[in-house]
């Protein structure tokens, strides 16, 4: 338990937002604002906060993104537009990982949810947004969030190639994140 210490003292610090403003660049060019849900999923919002508040997403790119289901990103340790981007998807940030916040909430187009390892408890900084239902992942995922306004910009993000969707030449990237209230 002792290694979710920091994660929960982030939930103890008043949150000050209950969202984000991303803008993208790439094939896809605008911007599009998030509602975090910090009731439902109050230690995955909380850390999200934290690692915009410090400029962290700027710059990273959308490194998997498969047709008709999702665009991932947030890899802050590998997935920085410029690096070399070989291992994006294989990191995270410097916070701990974060326990698993399921609800029932669905899996529906536009929704945030936490990306994560095998292990349901170690989501850390990588995030995805749905472009179609996803229903398999309903009680598997944690539901972080939800595009208030920009899919059309999600809906232009470059895809992948692959099943896995990895993302080949120039991703599109996350060029500012920014916490709102």
């Amino acid at each position: 338990m002792f290694k979710y210490a920091a994660a929960f003292a982030i939930l103890a610090t008043p949150a000050l937002s209950n969202g984000l403003e991303i803008d993208i660049a790439g094939e896809a060019n605008g911007t599009i604002k998030i509602d975090l849900f910090e009731e439902t999923a109050p230690l995955h919002a909380a850390q999200i906060t934290a690692i915009a508040e410090t400029g962290a997403y700027d710059g990273v790119v959308f490194h998997r993104v498969i047709d008709g289901f999702m665009a991932q990103t947030g890899d802050v340790q590998n997935g920085k537009l410029g690096s070399d981007l070989s291992r994006a998807g294989t990191g995270g940030s410097d916070l701990p990982d974060i326990p698993a916040e399921f609800t029932d909430q669905p899996f529906e187009r536009g929704v945030i949810g936490m990306a994560r390892a095998q292990n349901p408890n170690s989501a850390n900084s990588q995030f995805f947004i749905m472009f179609e239902p996803g229903y398999f992942l309903n009680g598997q995922y944690t539901v972080v969030g939800e595009v208030t306004e920009g899919m059309d910009i999600v809906d232009a993000i470059k895809r992948g190639t692959g099943p896995n969707g990895s993302v080949i030449g120039e991703p599109d990237v996350m060029t500012a994140v920014r916490v709102t209230e």
